[in-house]
């Protein structure tokens, strides 16, 4: 049973920059597509990043438009762990981020074909 626990999250300026992990246990994340979720206040949850599963050598990554070329998604198999690594941030990107694995998922964003939820972690952009 794969386990997921999130930290990193706080509160930042404007302009700041958090990296939130994404930690498994139980199995290993080479084989689950892992996505970054957030949920702004009064808002629906929706899909920020995400990184497929393996295809035996890569992994491939896709973002939101509005945080392109501001947060990268990245792996560490030996620590069994996804980063997202949030720059330029905004008071836009506050919410509550949950990552998500998917077994030999592609990395969509549709929740549903997520089975593992992590229990989130707050981030607050404000000056």
């Amino acid at each position: 049973q794969l386990h997921l626990v999130e930290s990193g999250g706080g509160l930042v300026q404007p302009g700041g920059s958090l990296r939130l992990s994404c930690a498994a246990t139980g199995t290993t994340l080479d084989y689950y597509a892992v996505a970054w979720f957030r949920q702004a206040p009064g808002k629906e949850r929706e899909g920020v990043s995400s990184t497929s599963s393996t295809d035996g050598t890569t992994h491939k990554s896709y973002y939101k438009e509005s945080v392109k070329g501001r947060f990268t998604i990245s792996r560490d198999n030996a620590k069994n762990t996804v980063y997202l690594q949030m720059n330029n941030l905004a008071p836009e990107d506050t919410g509550v981020y949950y990552c998500a694995a998917d077994l030999w998922g592609s990395g969509t964003w549709t929740q549903a074909e997520y089975d593992f939820w992590g229990q989130g972690t707050q981030v607050t952009v404000s000056s």
